[in-house]
């Protein structure tokens, strides 16, 4: 490393290390734990808290602790909110958290007191915590061990002989909402909790009315858990076959978020999920908003794997400027999400690559926006050398430039240094307020806002190399 290397990484260390503290500060003033998430009363798109203020979840899956180890995953909450993260999804289901693992509708007390504890830990560090129950695909009749719960089998004291009949039987229908009978009692009306996701990926299990489950369940979470949001997720959409899945799922009563999972997956049979992350994912949210259903659309898992989900990418080792993280944050919001998008692989990435401060680049950008109250329409703006999603609002226009030429394949499968644009312009719709507009830019690599000239919505960018925002305020 030469001494220019050394020197940029100290400059990105120090402000990283102050927009980390800034944001921890803000953090605490604007976000209260006591408050409930809930879809917005003022545009269902998008979340607020039970007292009228804005929400984005902001945040990422982590699992459950590595190694079994309450203290690091502890440590990483606390990372996530030092950048401004308010939001972590958890699968009570894992071996960690798992209450059920020893009989068929018996829930372990102690395995309770580890997610009593995940759960203060959380609101220690304000951060909202999004509990999905199961992620379990077959009985012992299936090729994945690790997704295979056979406790459920008749000849180890449960009520079915596959998972098929599990999913459809009555019987285990009924015994299975005594699990959310025993959650209700411990966790009920608790506003640290984000929301209660019925499943992972439930379309993956070995068989069964999936669908039908769902419609069952749904109504059972919402009427042990009134104050808290209520949803269901399906597999990466990654296939043409999905969209009917995903649009039966959206269209569903009670399915509060409309969520989607999606990965660059050089396998799937999709050609944009083989191309760039920004593309995949922005197309992502549109697939869920073509539906037309007026629900906050979330990606809720995203990352990049190798080929049919067989492993992380391989390439996640080379990207320590988060080039991955950095376009699943973003893309999925400006394209009409409402939030940023949730990465997937926390530890063999996010973790291990130190790249946090991505979290905090996005929450700076969308620093003292108010969603609901803006009405946002997301629009793809043309530009001849720029890939620009824009939301234009009430009295806010954002909107996420990319460099269409710093992809995945050129800076971590090519090694190609991203190039610095200069002298760029761009035109974009002012806010519908009208009246006199002020202009800035937010380098979101850098973490640098500048005042910024304009003329009527046409926009002298500073230099930047990979992504800028900019934004247009109506005083």
């Amino acid at each position: 490393m030469n001494r220019l290397e050394r020197g940029c990484r100290t400059m990105r260390w120090l402000a990283g290390l102050a927009l980390a503290l800034a944001l921890a500060c803000c953090a605490r003033a604007v976000d209260d734990t006591s408050r409930f998430v809930r879809v917005s009363q003022r545009d269902a798109r998008y979340f607020e808290l039970d007292d009228g203020r804005p929400y984005i979840p902001i945040g990422l899956n982590l699992i459950a602790p590595p190694k079994g180890d309450p203290a690091l995953m502890d440590e990483w909450f606390g990372r996530l909110a030092a950048q401004g993260g308010n939001y972590v999804r958890v699968w009570l289901g894992s071996a960690y958290y798992d209450v059920e693992h020893a009989t068929s509708g018996a829930y372990d007390e102690a395995k309770a007191a580890r997610i009593d504890q995940m759960l203060a830990s959380a609101r220690r560090h304000g951060l909202r915590v999004k509990l999905c129950i199961d992620s379990f695909r077959h009985l012992g009749e299936g090729s994945q061990a690790w997704a295979a719960k056979p406790l459920h089998h008749v000849r180890n004291g449960g009520l079915a002989t596959n998972m098929a009949a599990w999913v459809n039987s009555p019987l285990c229908r009924q015994r299975y909402k005594g699990k959310y009978d025993f959650f209700a009692r411990r966790y009920g009306s608790d506003p640290i909790i984000f929301g209660w996701e019925l499943w992972n990926e439930m379309n993956a299990v070995a068989g069964g009315d999936v669908k039908g489950w769902t419609a069952e369940m749904l109504p059972e979470l919402h009427r042990r858990f009134p104050k808290n949001l209520c949803m269901q997720s399906l597999g990466s959409f990654d296939r043409d076959s999905a969209r009917a899945m995903y649009e039966a799922l959206c269209l569903m009563p009670g399915n509060d978020v409309l969520q989607v999972h999606r990965y660059l997956d050089l396998g799937a049979q999709l050609t944009v999920c083989r191309g760039p992350v920004d593309l995949a994912a922005a197309d992502a949210v549109r697939e869920l908003l073509a539906f037309g259903v007026r629900k906050p659309v979330l990606l809720a898992e995203g990352g990049a794997v190798e080929p049919n989900h067989t492993g992380p990418f391989k390439l996640y080792e080379k990207d320590h400027e988060g080039l991955l993280l950095h376009d699943t944050l973003f893309a999925p919001f400006f394209a009409g999400a409402a939030g940023p998008g949730h990465i997937w692989h926390w530890d063999s990435y996010v973790a291990k690559n130190d790249l946090w401060r991505h979290f905090g680049a996005f929450a700076r950008a969308v620093e003292g926006v108010d969603p609901p109250s803006e009405a946002f329409e997301p629009l793809q703006v043309g530009h001849a050398r720029l890939r620009v999603l824009a939301l234009r609002g009430t009295r806010t226009t954002l909107a996420w430039l990319r460099d269409p030429q710093v992809t995945w394949q050129t800076a971590l499968a090519e090694g190609r240094p991203a190039e610095a644009l200069v002298g760029l312009a761009v035109e974009l719709p002012v806010p519908k307020a009208g009246g006199r507009v002020t202009a800035s830019a937010f380098d979101p690599w850098a973490s640098a806002r500048t005042p910024l000239a304009h003329e009527q919505g046409r926009v002298a960018l500073p230099a930047f190399t990979r992504s800028l925002v900019v934004r247009l305020t109506a005083e």
